[in-house]
């Protein structure tokens, strides 16, 4: 008997208003059903049943729809060549979940209890240790320099990781920092999945750097604008506001206005950071407007984005570069 999977449709599947992208989403979420089931036929049901909830929540599958578009952007005519790379890409991403939620301690993920919350921290960590295998294993199915690149992404990963931990509560964090960490654990992913479609479509150098371009624009302004959310968005987003500053986390938006902020406002905002509780919103929004400090990164968010875009000037007009350059335009926009 076949185990039964239930693909939950969360607020964000709905994020591709259009068909074409729909349809793009739509073959990889069932490329990776089809994983999960065969995972959940076989002696990996136990592990799988563990991270099948998570994996199948639905979230915007931003990296292996621009993975699968990046492949036919370059010349790749297949998608059957690409796909496995698309499911390593989205299934190390929601490896990093998994842990990111356990050192965050966070209770909620896209609506849902997280792992640890609902099965124990020893279960969640073996998830996700488990989902991190079987990302490397379909990544493994390429040539090395594939193999090489996907490699590298998630070590840059653990490094931005650590080096988000050493800031953490650290009010003389710098952009400079702030950068480092986005390159390795947001940025990096996107850059490596895009480079790696334009190697197994068998791009030129030109076009492959291209792409790795386009994919590290395209995940900074990714970060930032889910700073911005942290500060100004809803609970309807799948996490409580102010999440990144509750654990405190050097957002872009927090570092300039400590930059630009002195004297007693500059105090002020100390103490609302070290002291941070949720009837202290009206006071840190009042000193983000005073240092201009949300417009300055929504500023920098459409830098990142029109550069993204410029990127991919050097390939030829496609309805697939086409399809990136408004997922890019359109992420600025995410419930902002």
């Amino acid at each position: 008997m076949r185990p039964l999977v239930v693909m939950v449709k969360g607020m964000e599947t709905a994020y591709f208003t259009n068909p074409n992208l729909s349809a793009i989403k739509n073959r990889f979420d069932d490329a990776l059903e089809e994983l999960v089931l065969e995972k959940l036929s076989d002696d990996e049901a136990p592990a799988m049943s563990l991270a099948r909830d998570i994996l199948l929540s639905g979230g915007k599958r931003f990296r292996p729809v621009l993975a699968l578009l990046a492949h036919e952007a370059a010349g790749g005519n297949d998608d059957s060549m690409i796909m496995d790379l698309a499911l390593a890409s989205e299934i190390i991403h929601t490896a990093t979940l998994i842990h990111d939620d356990i050192y965050d301690q966070s209770k909620t993920r896209r609506g849902m209890p997280t792992l640890h919350t609902s099965h124990g921290l020893s279960h969640a960590i073996i998830a996700g240790d488990y989902l991190f295998v079987i990302g490397f294993s379909l990544g493994g199915r390429y040539d090395n320099i594939i193999v090489e690149k996907l490699g590298k992404s998630a070590a840059n990963l653990a490094s931005g990781e650590l080096l988000q931990f050493e800031h953490v509560g650290n009010f003389s964090t710098t952009p400079e920092d702030y950068y480092a960490i986005v390159d390795g654990k947001t940025a990096g992913p996107f850059a490596s999945a895009c480079a790696c479609a334009g190697i197994i479509a068998g791009a030129n150098n030109q076009i492959i750097n291209s792409l790795e371009t386009f994919g590290i624009e395209i995940g900074r302004a990714f970060q930032l604008v889910d700073d911005l959310l942290d500060l100004t968005g809803a609970p309807s987003m799948g996490k409580p506001r102010g999440t990144d500053v509750h654990d405190g986390k050097m957002t872009l938006p927090l570092i300039h206005a400590l930059t630009l902020l002195y004297g007693p406002e500059r105090e002020q905002l100390e103490d609302i950071l070290n002291n941070f509780s949720d009837d202290r919103w009206q006071e840190l929004t009042v000193l983000l407007n005073k240092s201009n400090s949300l417009e300055y990164v929504k500023q920098l968010i459409k830098n990142h984005i029109n550069r993204a875009i410029d990127s991919l000037n050097t390939l030829p007009d496609s309805k697939a570069k086409s399809m990136m350059m408004e997922i890019a335009k359109e992420s600025q926009n995410r419930k902002l």
